[in-house]
């Protein structure tokens, strides 16, 4: 090809003026790294609080919950759960419950019957392959029933004190939204994400992409126009883009509504969310 050939590559022609328009040229990986962490710093300034969405005291405690929080809300396994464990505070307790007063317990998390079968089953893992100690290594929780490497991660991250990336819809939606990645597959997310943030990051780089996700960037309709990242996103557009009209997509405390945790940490600027059976 020659050089002439060369300096027209990514050029168009306008039919009406004959004269060639440049096109933009696609985004390196290098300013692609640079964006998602510029997004990701900025995010830490909006989200100065962002913490996982489930109430709970305890690793046993925290892996419940998030295996309960499969097909539902936070917010109602965090109504549900403080009854749960009441009744069985330990992974020996739990493992020897009756499965219908457990499935009664988590019924309004939705596939109780299911759930009850994964909890139970987890809970008798720990009391009989790890000493009823909730285990601190990804290929450990893993063999758990009812435990994959998204639950894993939430677990250590928040409860061990080890980075780790969950990959949860929201944080798919935006990684594939802001152009981190192409993958639909977690763990492919999870290795390409890797990638690009430091490791000392992923725990709370997760939290503060899907605090983003539920609160502004919905899924169905992007609170853009009250976006505080815009400048950053390639698919600011996709949504509502009036100020006015994106203010009254926001959710939670950003939308003056309480939160999904009824016990929610101390610097938390919203109010806590009501108890099973208050209104709503």
């Amino acid at each position: 090809m020659s050089g002439k050939q060369n300096s027209a590559v990514g050029e168009q022609q306008s039919p009406s003026s004959g004269k060639r328009k440049k096109t933009p040229k696609p985004e390196t990986r290098l300013a692609m790294v640079r964006r998602a962490r510029r997004i990701n710093r900025e995010l830490a300034e909006v989200y100065p609080y962002a913490h996982p969405e489930l109430d709970f005291e305890n690793a046993f405690q925290l892996l419940i919950a998030t295996v309960l929080s499969a097909q539902t809300t936070d917010l109602r396994v965090n109504q549900t759960t403080p009854a749960l464990f009441a009744k069985y505070p330990t992974p020996e307790d739990l493992a020897a419950a009756q499965p219908e007063e457990v499935e009664e317990l988590i019924r309004p998390t939705g596939f109780f019957r299911a759930k009850t079968k994964s909890i139970m089953g987890l809970s008798a893992a720990i009391r009989d392959n790890f000493g009823g100690e909730v285990p601190g290594r990804l290929e450990d929780l893993v063999t758990l029933p009812g435990v994959g490497r998204k639950t894993a991660f939430v677990v250590l991250g928040n409860a061990f004190g080890v980075p780790g990336i969950t990959v949860d819809t929201h944080f798919m939606r935006l990684a594939r939204r802001w152009n981190w990645t192409d993958q639909d597959d977690p763990v492919k997310i999870e290795a390409e994400i890797a990638t690009i943030f430091p490791k000392s990051e992923w725990t709370m780089l997760s939290h503060r992409v899907i605090f983003h996700g539920r609160r502004v960037c919905h899924s169905r309709r992007p609170a853009c126009g009250a976006c505080p990242i815009t400048h950053l996103c390639p698919a600011y557009g996709e949504g509502e883009t009036d100020p006015e009209k994106a203010r009254k997509l926001l959710k939670y405390e950003m939308g003056g509504r309480p939160g999904q945790r009824l016990k929610p940490p101390p610097d938390y600027p919203g109010e806590p969310a009501p108890a099973m059976g208050a209104i709503e």
